[in-house]
Parts: C-alpha cells; structure tokens; sequence
C-alpha cells in the first residue's frame, strides 16, 4: 500500500462553514472589526495565507504577531461553531479509513492548509483524527507547495527511511490539491465533494478523478 496523505475540507469532511465563522468571529473578537468584508478566497489555501490576507483587507498590519494573535482567537472559536454547524464527513470516508487502516504497511497522513490544532479540532469533531500518523499542516506557511514539501519530509522522518515521491498520493478536492502533489511529484486525486465541479478539476489533470469517494473500488485497485 502507498503512503496517502489527505487534504481535510471538502476532502474528508464538510464543516458547515465553521472555520470561516470562526475566522470572521476573531476579526471582531481580537481586533475589534466591525464591518466584514467577504474579499479573501478560503478554498485550497493555507490558514496562515488567509489570515495574512484578511488582517490586510481589513486594514490591520499582517505583522507576524498580529497573525498569530488572529489564529489563537480563530483556534479558541473554532469548537463552538463546529458545535453549532454540525457538519458532514465526507461520502465514503469512514470505510475507505477503516479499510485502509487495516491494511499493512499503508500509511495515512495529512496535507492541509489548516493550522495543526485546527485540524484536530475539525477531525475529531468527526471522530477521524486517530487515523493519521504524519502531514503537512498551514502553520506559518502561506503556499500550498510548502505544506506538500513539510507533509514529505514529516512522512519521511515517521517512517524513519527514503520516501519515493511516486509512492505518495495526494487525495484533495481543489486545483491547489493536485498542483501541490505534482511539487513533490506525488501522484493525485481528485474529488469534487468541495467546491470545485469535475470539469474543473478534471482540467488540473489528476491521476484519478471521482465526483465523491462512495465507490472506492477504483481507487483501491490502483493501490493494490
């Protein structure tokens, strides 16, 4: 079995909306923003790009403690709205994790652009965060390529050995997904169960391309 690391949302599971709730909530909540403004793409990007972008956007110096001082307020109000939203795991998930997690030598990881405590919160909000053993997270990092290079070397380090890039697949569900797996030369897969339609991330070129993940019987025998 190969080493698959996982994008989260839109991936693994659909939050309702509650990251940028709570990002929008930390605006106000440590900065005293008033008046929101919807101009920051969230789709496929790193939690530090976006919240570099945002203290911008709303006139805030994006110094490095003002961006840290936005993630721990977006981290301390994340919880309450992943509560409050409810949410979704993803179609086909939970038996594709189980099923892999049985299997020897597979090995499941991470490569998102949430801050690590982020995504912890997200997945075990989901009951799955124990599945996974290494990754790439959006701590500090503002390009997706970057969190692909750290899910590697992390990966790498667990393992205690040489990776080869062509063992690795990469399963996300946005265009940044697939070019971030092409920058550490991973294969990848591409799912629309987030905001992209299969036309247009049948455009990145994937290795594999699902409108969901309910049938993993495909992606199964090319791990085989």
């Amino acid at each position: 079995m190969p080493i698959i690391l996982f994008d989260i949302d839109g991936t693994l599971v659909r939050t309702g909306g509650a990251g940028k709730a709570a990002m929008e909530q930390a605006l106000t909540s440590a900065f005293g923003v008033a008046e929101l403004r919807d101009d920051v793409k969230y789709s496929g990007r790193t939690d530090g790009a976006i919240g570099r972008d945002l203290l911008v956007v709303h006139g805030i110096e994006p110094t490095l403690a003002n961006q840290h001082k936005l993630r721990d307020a977006y981290l301390a109000n994340l919880p309450g709205h992943l509560r409050e939203r409810g949410g979704e795991v993803c179609p086909g998930i939970p038996a594709l994790l189980a099923h892999l997690a049985a299997q020897p030598g597979a090995v499941l990881g991470l490569l998102t652009g949430n801050v690590r405590v982020g995504a912890q919160h997200k997945l075990a909000h989901f009951g799955l965060w124990d599945y996974f053993v290494c990754g790439g997270f959006g701590d500090d990092r503002y390009e997706r390529d970057d969190v692909a290079r750290a899910a590697l070397a992390h990966t790498v380090a667990h393992l205690g050995r040489d990776v080869a890039p062509a063992d690795v697949w990469v399963i996300g569900d946005t265009p940044h997904d697939v070019t971030c797996a092409r920058a550490i030369g991973a294969r990848a897969v591409a799912v629309a169960t987030g905001w992209h339609p299969l036309d247009e991330l049948a455009g990145c070129a994937p290795d594999l391309l699902f409108s969901d993940l309910s049938d993993h019987t495909k992606l199964l025998a090319a791990w085989a």
